[in-house]
């Protein structure tokens, strides 16, 4: 990545035109081509930029400052799109190779609240122990297979957000697992942090629970200072 802090005018020309006059701003080329112009101001978003791919050229200007030009194909017209920055003067230029990133790793996703409704699977109803985890059927893992205080079994969907879509495949896993001797009669529970009212009236119109997780509430019930180990 290179950064460079510079007393700039910017100019784009494609789809519409956009003029930022000369101010001190961050200019950010990345690895895969995309250029970015940051103020100090506005959060986090950029005042201007042009996706990849696009080709950067420099060169002067006719009174010899620095210039910039990023071009890059519109895919919607088949237009050329131009963003040109006049530099006046540079304040500051580095580069960094940052490598290859891992990813956003998200708190709170379904992953990490399948492990802990897994491991306390009583917050979901009175009784309920876990069977497994990932139950395999030929559609699809479900995500906990558990049993209720009267031995039934329960097969339960975890979302972060409840909607529509959840609903439907948690029906289509109940559908599978009845068909199952052993297992049936086995009902539903829908779990998420948040069910949008649709996903509630459609659950429960086919005889599914609806469990609203408080994420943070069940993240307290593992203690680490508890643990041996």
């Amino acid at each position: 990545m290179r950064l460079v802090v510079a007393t700039c005018q910017v100019d784009y020309a494609g789809r519409l035109t956009a003029h930022l006059p000369m101010a001190t701003r961050v200019l950010m080329l990345k690895a895969d081509g995309s250029v970015l112009v940051h103020s100090d101001g506005g959060s986090y978003k950029p005042l201007n930029w042009m996706s990849p791919p696009c080709t950067l050229s420099e060169g002067k200007s006719e009174d010899g400052r620095v210039e910039w030009t990023v071009t890059s194909r519109s895919t919607s017209k088949g237009l050329d799109d131009t963003l040109r920055i006049l530099i006046d003067e540079i304040h500051h230029e580095t580069s960094h190779d940052l490598g290859i990133d891992p990813g956003l790793q998200k708190d709170g996703v379904e992953k990490h609240l399948q492990e802990l409704l897994a491991d306390h699977p009583a917050t979901l109803g009175e009784g309920l122990t876990l069977v497994r985890r990932e139950y395999p059927t030929a559609i699809g893992p479900v995500d906990l297979m558990c049993r209720d205080a009267a031995g039934k079994s329960v097969a339960v969907e975890i979302k972060r957000r409840g909607e529509i879509d959840g609903v439907e495949q948690l029906t289509r896993y109940l559908e599978l697992l009845n068909r199952d001797p052993l297992l049936a009669p086995v009902r539903g529970i829908f779990a998420a942090q948040a069910i949008k009212p649709q996903a509630r009236v459609l659950a429960e119109d086919r005889g599914i629970t609806c469990a609203i997780v408080d994420y943070d509430a069940l993240r307290g019930l593992d203690d680490p200072t508890e643990r041996l180990f």
